[in-house]
């Protein structure tokens, strides 16, 4: 049996949970009100947080769902997503459009990543 390690536990949810040399993040959300380009930027630099704690890093990443309140906001998120994205180690990604926690979030993302 694996021992399973939470990270930032709270009440309903963790932000980050490990079993198996597998990373599980919750979905990561930015500063309500602000633009899709710095939601996401707030995002990847939690995940990016997240992870190290974790004992990996975003090479290590082997899926990502993003989840948009409007398709509109795609090449804005796009745009963030490639500068931090690590060439030669992108993982499988898959973005939809979805009604978010709040109309103020405007991108949430998950990822999965190997220790």
């Amino acid at each position: 049996m694996s021992d399973i390690k939470r990270i930032e536990t709270g009440p309903r949810m963790s932000q980050a949970v490990i079993a198996n040399g597998t990373v599980w993040l919750a979905g990561q959300v930015g500063e309500p009100g602000t633009s899709a380009a710095d939601q996401t930027r707030q995002i990847l630099a939690n995940i990016d947080r997240l992870l190290a704690e974790a004992g990996t890093d975003k090479t290590r990443i082997v899926s990502a769902q993003v989840w948009l309140a409007s398709m509109s906001d795609f090449p804005a998120m796009n745009e963030v997503w490639d500068a931090w994205a690590p060439q030669g180690h992108t993982p499988a990604r898959a973005t939809g459009e979805s009604a978010l926690a709040t109309p103020d979030y405007l991108v949430e993302i998950i990822v999965t990543a190997v220790l």
